[in-house]
């Protein structure tokens, strides 16, 4: 509710808010950061444009002051600050940010490493050949004025345009409640396109597509998805897809990945900063160095990889981490209506209302050549018509009092028009002569032709077309290039993680002192029984030793077990790969371990998907079993696995389908088999259930699992112990018991032999790798250990050093 007071009005403060912020709004919209359909310029730009034409900066004339431009359009168009003039100013002559600069400049212009442009005190520029293109004829009437912003000029509501800027060279800006992105196009693709708008109004924008392939970005690069792109071009707005132009290539013996272009707007030096860090952190391995090698010929950035890294599985990386795959999100958005409504357009509205624009210019150009032409004519016919009546003309005249008084008998004796007697008053006498006479005729009836064609132009539309038609093909001809970013139809399928690492088999090998690396088996040789085997593990402690490995492939998980009985969880390529003789990295550069935690039991869970539970065993023959899906979420710092009693420590851990058999062994020789259904499925945190009834100082060492498929192929038991000895013997002497006995003799053991170290159970491994504490490593093949009864003490493995046992095994 209002009421007038003492001349003042009173309005609910929703209200004004809401008033205040729409013309603020629409103010912003029209006047700053939106581009206008018709010339694709936004009014600074404009502005700066129509400064520099009004000052002679034409592509031929001497480079100027940066600062003389924005001074001067600061003063006569534009009241905003000069840095807002200036940074416009830049990016229309960077060639990296226009595909067709409007701006020709000299001097530090920023790079596309996002360095600034230096100073306006320090640059300077002109207009390009091409800017002038889109003020050509801005001076025969082709365009709209009005006064400026404190009415002391005129300035052009939008500029003739002789070319579509507005697809040229796209338009980005952030209005109040929207923003338009539009990217540069080619030049010869617009101009085919707009042709075939002109002969075919109806046609569809699929046909329309075949002349413009998408996007032609200044930086080049490759975009994805034609179909996608069509869509985008439909209903004025989608993402398109553009990535780098990259090559693998091998110089010297070494992989290098060059990358020769980048996606549209990404800054050169922060995509190498961001490639180094990923590489620090280990997101990105197999990059031996990164350098930058651009120079004036181009942009160059080097990526030297690896010996043994896979360049598909770095390029997936690269895609998937950094802006070498970038999405440009369109919304062509623009200002139509006389410039006062902003709209989304689809590529053909945007081309319509193009060449409505460039009818219109053509039109009135041709009614400003016509209108001089008819006023040049009038006067000529006042000329030829006072020669053929000369003589009594110059009497006329200089029998008159004054000009006025000649001007008009001029007027009353051989009705002439005031033009045409003011022309005849100042024609001088050289026009007497022959020659001068023939030439005002000629002109004459030069001018009565050209009236009559641009009569012809106004009453056809279809000559105005062909016009507006052949002046984009001379666009064409003097500006048209090749396009720069390649199209391709599909985006490569997006990549996995599990995808982009090479599936490669190896070797896991963790020491006492907590140092965990990945090999290939490949650097293992196979040797004969009882060999001494190589160095595997160079130790840098006395009391440093190997105590676990692992075969695995890198694209598994690896779930790490503590004596402590937390859960870790790994993927076997995060781990890094290392050389046979080198100790690795400390397992806490992976894992959050808590304070004395080591880790006992390092399973491979990917290679057994279809397991349901989870069997875990400890050194008091504790044995637990729950379900493997309350273990799927793991934390970065462990979740608990088992519940443990004072003074026990978890030893082995085995993924089960829910009817296997289980086989406990002790270091004494101990073993004791029995169904896994004699188990209950207990929680996550729970402590388990009595498994095997120990002797004194006796401690459990392996927990061993088979599946009744398992069974039929007949498996057998391997057991080392710690002196080198080992041998198989058969499943089928192991008999079944109840859960909680003292279980059957599994091995001879004595002083020759030492305690158990491990025992596995034998499917269709062909090669056993044994590793002693002090880093000797012997691989060996399975037919080389005989299978014996189970109560023998087996045969000689591996020759130990003196004071050296067997830390663990593992088969291949």
């Amino acid at each position: 509710m209002t009421e007038k007071k003492n001349k003042n009005y009173k309005r609910d403060i929703s209200e004004e808010l809401k008033n205040s912020y729409l013309d603020y709004a629409m103010s912003v919209i029209i006047s700053r950061a939106l581009p206008d359909v018709r010339d694709g310029l936004k009014p600074v730009q404009r502005r700066i444009l129509f400064a520099m034409y009004e000052d002679n900066l034409r592509a031929n004339a001497k480079f100027r002051k940066s600062a003389t431009v924005v001074g001067s359009t600061l003063g006569r168009y534009h009241p905003h600050g000069d840095i807002a003039v200036y940074d416009a100013l830049v990016r229309m002559a960077q060639g990296f940010s226009l595909r067709y600069p409007l701006i020709q400049g000299q001097g530090n212009f920023g790079s596309l490493d996002g360095d600034p442009a230096a100073a306006q005190r320090y640059t300077e520029c002109r207009l390009s050949p091409i800017a002038e293109e889109m003020l050509t004829d801005i001076d025969k009437d082709t365009v709209d004025f009005v006064p400026n912003y404190d009415g002391t000029r005129q300035e052009p509501r939008f500029l003739p345009a002789k070319i579509p800027q507005l697809l040229l060279n796209g338009a980005m800006g952030i209005a109040v409640g929207m923003a338009t992105a539009i990217p540069p196009h080619n030049l010869t693709e617009v101009t085919n396109a707009l042709s075939f708008l002109i002969d075919n109004p109806q046609a569809s924008i699929e046909e329309i597509m075949n002349f413009i392939k998408g996007p032609d970005f200044p930086t080049g690069g490759i975009i994805f998805g034609r179909q996608a792109i069509l869509e985008a071009y439909a209903q004025g707005r989608g993402t398109i897809i553009c990535r780098g132009k990259i090559e693998v290539v091998e110089e010297h013996k070494k992989r290098k990945i060059i990358v020769k272009e980048i996606p549209y707007q990404v800054n050169k030096a922060n995509l190498i900063a961001s490639i180094a860090h990923l590489v620090e952190e280990k997101r990105i391995t197999g990059i031996r160095n990164l350098r930058d090698e651009s120079d004036k010929e181009g942009l160059r950035i080097v990526i030297e990889l690896k010996n043994d890294a896979v360049p598909h599985r770095i390029l997936g990386q690269l895609f998937k981490y950094t802006e070498l795959e970038k999405a440009f999100h369109l919304n062509m958005l623009a200002l139509v209506e006389q410039g006062h409504q902003p709209q989304i357009l689809s590529i053909k509205n945007v081309l319509e209302e193009y060449l409505a624009h460039r009818k219109k210019v053509v039109q009135r150009r041709t009614t400003f050549l016509l209108r001089k032409a008819q006023e040049r004519a009038h006067i000529l016919e006042g000329l030829a018509k006072a020669l053929d009546h000369i003589d009594a003309i110059i009497k006329l005249i200089k029998s008159s009092e004054s000009r006025g008084d000649a001007q008009n008998k001029l007027i009353k004796r051989y009705h002439f028009s005031e033009i045409q007697s003011n022309a005849i008053l100042e024609m001088k006498l050289q026009s007497l002569a022959k020659l001068e006479r023939k030439k005002v005729e000629n002109e004459l009836k030069e001018k009565h032709q050209s009236i009559k064609e641009y009569q012809a132009i106004l009453q056809s539309p279809k000559k105005i077309r062909h016009i507006v038609k052949e002046e984009l093909a001379e666009m064409q001809k003097k500006y048209g290039d090749k396009r720069r970013t390649d199209v391709r139809a599909n985006l490569p399928s997006a990549l996995s993680e599990e995808e982009l690492i090479p599936s490669q088999e190896a070797l896991i090998t963790f020491s006492h002192s907590g140092y965990i690396k990945r090999m290939r088996p490949l650097s293992l040789k196979i040797q004969k029984r009882g060999g001494k085997g190589v160095i595997g593990y160079e130790a840098k402690t006395e009391d440093d030793f190997l105590s676990y490995i692992l075969s695995c492939n890198t694209r598994d998980d690896l779930l790490f077990f503590t004596d402590q009985g937390h859960l870790f969880h790994l993927q076997a390529y995060e781990i890094e790969e290392a050389s046979r003789t080198s100790r690795g990295k400390s397992i806490q550069n992976y894992l959050n371990l808590h304070p004395q935690e080591k880790i006992k039991v390092i399973l491979n869970y990917s290679s057994s998907a279809s397991s349901r539970y989870l069997i875990l065993a400890t050194e008091k023959g504790i044995i637990k079993k729950t379900k493997i899906e309350e273990y799927k979420n793991i934390r970065r710092g462990g979740i608990v696995a088992i519940n443990l009693m004072k003074k026990d420590k978890l030893i082995g851990a085995a993924l089960s389908q829910g009817n296997d058999n289980i086989l406990l062994v002790t270091q004494k020789g101990q073993a004791i088999r029995f169904s896994e259904k004699n188990i209950r499925s207990l929680g996550r945190t729970a402590s388990g259930v009595r498994g095997i009834k120990l002797t004194e100082e006796d401690k459990v060492i392996s927990l061993l699992s088979i599946t009744p498929e398992e069974k039929k192929y007949k498996p057998t038991i391997l057991v080392v112990s710690s002196n080198g000895y080992g041998k198989q013997s058969r499943w089928s002497e192991y008999r079944q018991q109840k859960r909680g006995g003292q279980g059957v003799k599994t091995a001879k053991i004595n002083k020759r032999t030492g305690f158990l170290v491990r025992a596995c159970l034998v499917k269709n491994e062909e090669s056993l790798v044994a590793i002693s504490k002090k880093g000797q490593i012997i691989k060996s093949s399975l037919s080389n250990v005989p299978i014996l009864r189970r109560s023998t003490q087996g045969v000689r493995i591996m020759k130990m050093a003196p004071n050296d046992t067997i830390a663990d095994i593992t088969l291949l």
